[in-house]
């Protein structure tokens, strides 16, 4: 990453920026387990149980290793962003911002993402390493290994460390409470945080932990019930111009 970046944004990925859980794909491939997974999705990201004891549930139900045939297959038939996604990634990268996935999703998932050109390169990804297949060339130039949700926030600084960006520059975008303590950790730092079609269980967290979101974009679920409809509308180039504007301050 020889670029000299001007900020950092780093997003969680799942309901946040695509309609997806980070699971989908292996009931796409073991549709008998959907609504186990479904469950565990949920008891992780509203915080009553680690992401290191979700994927050892999974682990448990799994009959066999997904495999790059079944990723693909998934992406086929579901690979979906909310609108406006791919083309804020590429403004980001054109504007000299790093953009950065940081999620508790699948690195083999987003290897064949990028792989098959679904989404413009990241330079940087942050994921669990239980489904990850052999590197590729297409694979971002850094990826960083996610256990626990705590580590959102230590790859993110981590990245911003290494390329000398300083707090004030760095946004973080969530939609849960597994983003909770990645918010933390900016709020105590001094970040930017935007709650994407905030939940419940992120409203929750950052009120238990005095944390202000900063700017709430797109359906605010903590106060309405869930819509599809409404997402349909939002456009996420529409955080352009606030990102630019942190940016310059």
């Amino acid at each position: 990453m020889s670029t000299t970046y001007r900020a950092i944004v780093s997003s969680d990925w799942n309901e946040c920026l695509a309609p997806c859980g980070p699971f989908d794909f292996i009931a796409c491939a073991f549709p008998q387990l959907e609504p186990a997974l479904t469950d565990i999705f949920r008891q992780y990201t509203g915080n009553r149980i680690s992401l290191g004891q979700a994927v050892r549930q999974i682990h448990g139900l799994l009959p066999a290793p997904v495999t790059k045939k079944q990723m693909d297959a998934y992406l086929d038939q579901s690979f979906a962003t909310y609108p406006g996604v791919p083309e804020l990634i590429q403004w980001c990268t054109d504007s000299n911002i790093l953009f950065m996935i940081n999620t508790t999703g699948m690195i083999g998932y987003f290897q064949r993402i990028f792989a098959r050109q679904l989404l413009p390169p990241v330079p940087v990804l942050s994921a669990h390493p239980m489904i990850r297949f052999p590197e590729g060339s297409n694979d971002p130039q850094r990826i960083y290994e996610l256990y626990e949700t705590r580590d959102k926030a230590r790859n993110t600084e981590a990245v911003a460390r290494r390329l000398e960006i300083p707090a004030e520059k760095i946004i973080l975008v969530g939609d849960s409470g597994g983003d909770g303590p990645h918010f933390r950790w900016g709020a105590e730092a001094g970040a930017f945080l935007i709650g994407s079609m905030t939940k419940v269980s992120l409203d929750n967290y950052c009120r238990k932990h005095d944390i202000a979101i900063d700017l709430r974009f797109g359906p605010d679920y903590s106060a309405a019930e869930m819509s599809v409809e409404d997402e349909r509308q939002i456009n996420f180039m529409d955080l352009a111009g606030p990102i630019e504007k942190i940016i310059a301050a």
